[in-house]
């Protein structure tokens, strides 16, 4: 054990004499191209970012294990053609789990009555379970695209089918906007146009908005020759409602029970429409026929109207297969292609919902985090190194770690995610620690004498085995989460990556690029001292 511990020792002393410090008195002797390679690394790496190559995505979805497949009918469908189709969709997903992969269907069942946002006899939902996605091959969204090729084509009265899995993380739609300040018809023309935008993108699914279509409505406006006879609006509605939907005419007690006398049509003539043609309607000047009096105006109805903050909107929603397209990415074209033409068009206004909201406060209330954390790693620096300026070149540390936190996302092939930035927080503090190490040696050398070149090559050679064993272990403890494939562990892969990737690169930048800079300030301050 001794003889195999002054073997590694003889290897890494020669690595730190040797090699290494051939290499740190390159870089001082060559200021200009390692901080030019280090500035070219940074504009790269705010390149991928810029450029889409490493999108950000808000939170991580891993692959769920459930689908649902929401089926809504127009109202007035009877119930026997609803249970119908939900089993033939039931059947399909059965038989497609078979053809893909025998074994991974779990459970496949149907809910009648509801979905996740409404109840009644014209809805069902179709809820299947898969086994975990690492004990599969097929993809949720693989399997979705060959679910609804098997369904065929919608039946006559379909109003909705849509297939979408549940979101872990923040509630709301990946893409959620809601649109107010224009009448219900408007809304109603400006909510379809969006969606059929959503639709040609590729990557979108499960479009829907929150104002469906209800029973056909008969609306009835007054003739010239009704009001000429004195008859209102109002009293032609309370006529119509009193034959169809009963009128109280009385309210007496018996026992000890309160009975209500209503006054309505026998039902056998509310269920006919030509007791529109026969009913009679009165007015100030006797009785009309009511084909005289209104005229009827058939218009397609709405199910339930939604508010928000007090006003009548619509939400467009929609779910984004990650892997083929970027929600934010989705949106931003949206603002800037579609809704200008929509507000133009339908008078609407917009409103981000969902996770863009969320996104939108939580990096806000980030960034002022940021800012004050920087602030107080500031003071305290200044106060323990006694110097304005050395702190902002231990703090420069900081930006090298940004730049292997995003080639090791574009390296892994992940979306740049609330939990990364997490990470590059955590990793902030680790390589200041880095940083402090090397400078507080080189002041040390710098007191007892030593030359400014002499002492930050000799406080990158002595300090390089303890900057190494620092990030060396934190990378290593990391690469099992790295390399994980549980559905766990994907939400805290690219928290591990920020901090993994982003210490391989500061590590080696902070050991060359450090002393360069911490050079540059020693020849700036020493010309202002002699000048």
């Amino acid at each position: 054990t001794t003889r195999l511990r002054q073997r590694l020792e003889t290897v890494i002393d020669h690595f730190r004499f040797v090699w290494f410090r051939a290499v740190v008195r390159w870089a001082l002797a060559n200021r200009a191209v390692v901080l030019a390679s280090t500035l070219g690394l940074m504009i790269l790496a705010v390149g991928l970012l810029a450029g889409g190559r490493v999108p950000f995505t808000f939170f991580p979805s891993p692959e769920s294990n459930k689908l649902y497949a929401y089926i809504q009918f127009v109202p007035g469908t009877p119930p026997q053609e609803v249970a119908r189709f939900a089993r033939h969709v039931e059947r399909a997903a059965r038989d497609t789990a078979k053809r893909m992969e025998p074994g991974i269907l779990k459970v496949a069942l149907v809910r009648f009555n509801q979905t996740r946002a409404a109840t009644g006899p014209n809805y069902a939902t179709v809820f299947l379970e898969f086994v975990d996605s690492d004990q599969r091959t097929t993809r949720n969204s693989e399997f979705i695209v060959a679910w609804r090729k098997a369904i065929g084509l919608d039946p006559a009265g379909l109003d909705t089918l849509m297939i979408s899995e549940p979101k872990m993380g923040p509630p709301g739609g990946d893409f959620e906007v809601q649109m107010y300040g224009a009448p219900l018809d408007q809304l109603k023309a400006a909510s379809l146009a969006l969606q059929q935008a959503l639709a040609q993108r590729p990557g979108v699914h499960a479009i829907e908005d929150d104002l469906p279509y209800g029973k056909v409505q008969w609306v009835l406006h007054l003739t010239p020759a009704a009001r000429a006879l004195g008859l209102t609006a109002e009293g032609l509605a309370q006529q119509v409602s009193s034959a169809f939907a009963s009128h109280i005419v009385q309210i007496f007690t018996r026992g000890e029970d309160e009975v209500e006398l209503r006054v309505q049509l026998p039902e056998s003539e509310r269920q006919r429409l030509s007791t529109w043609q026969r009913m009679e309607i009165r007015t100030p000047q006797g009785w009309a026929p009511l084909e005289q009096v209104a005229t009827v105006e058939t218009r397609q109805g709405f199910e339930v109207l939604r508010h928000l903050d007090g006003r009548l909107g619509v939400t467009v929603r929609a779910e984004v297969d990650h892997t083929r397209a970027n929600a934010n990415r989705i949106l931003a074209e949206m603002k800037q292609r579609v809704f200008p033409e929509l507000a133009r068009q339908y008078g609407v206004k917009f409103s981000m919902e969902g996770r863009a909201k969320q996104q939108a406060d939580t990096l806000r209330d980030m960034k002022i985090g940021l800012w004050m954390g920087l602030a107080l790693i500031y003071i305290i620096l200044a106060w323990v190194l006694g110097s304005y300026g050395w702190p902002l070149l231990v703090m420069m540390a900081i930006p090298f770690g940004l730049i292997g936190a995003i080639f090791g996302h574009w390296l892994m092939g992940l979306d740049l995610t609330i939990l990364s930035l997490f990470g590059f927080f955590g990793l902030a503090g680790i390589v200041v620690n880095d940083s402090i190490i090397l400078v507080t040696f080189y002041k040390h050398l710098r007191e007892k004498g030593m030359a400014v070149q002499q002492a930050l090559e000799e406080a990158s050679v002595r300090r390089v085995r303890a900057v190494l064993l620092t990030s060396l272990t934190t990378i290593a403890g990391l690469l099992p989460l790295l390399f994980e494939k549980s559905l766990q562990a994907q939400f805290l892969i690219p928290m591990a990556t920020s901090i993994a990737f982003g210490l391989m690169a500061s590590t080696l930048l902070i050991l060359l690029v450090v002393p360069v800079l911490l050079s540059l300030y020693e020849q700036v301050f020493a010309r202002r001292s002699t000048g």
